[in-house]
């Protein structure tokens, strides 16, 4: 019994220490979290953005294209990354994934870094500001590529 007992123990440890490393997200503290990149202080709600890295580290960005140029900069490849999250334009202070958003590049939406772009988490959103902003809408890979040519 004493032997059951122990392997029970045993095991809810190895599964409980399994849960604590898995990588998640973590809220960004606006005004007191800084810019892993640039080191400004993340204010804006509908700017901010983080990588989360496969080992559960979590960087965090005061805007988009500080994240993508860090990722460029440290050479980090796409294994290394667990998950990346922003916040948008029409939902601000909530994370959400790159993979779901839309980002509209517009000289007529200025942004913390002076690339002028824009997150949404809605692709209708994004339009709809494009037609009155005029710009270019980009999806996660399209905006990297986009950003990697220096164009």
């Amino acid at each position: 019994m004493k032997s059951v007992i122990k392997l029970l123990n045993i095991l809810l440890l190895v599964l409980f220490s399994g849960m604590a490393c898995s990588p998640k997200k973590t809220p960004i503290d606006y005004g007191l979290d800084k810019c892993h990149f640039c080191q400004m202080g993340i204010v804006d709600q509908r700017f901010g953005c983080e990588i989360v890295s496969q080992k559960g580290k979590v960087y965090k960005f005061d805007a988009t294209e500080c994240m993508i140029h860090f990722i460029e900069s440290q050479g980090i490849r796409i294994s290394d990354i667990s998950m990346l999250f922003t916040n948008t334009f029409d939902r601000p202070g909530e994370l959400i994934h790159v993979d779901h958003c839309y980002f509209l590049q517009s000289e007529n939406m200025p942004s913390p870094m002076g690339l002028y772009i824009n997150p949404f988490s809605e692709k209708y959103l994004a339009m709809e500001y494009k037609r009155l902003q005029s710009g270019t809408i980009f999806q996660w890979e399209e905006l990297k590529e986009h950003l990697e040519k220096g164009d």
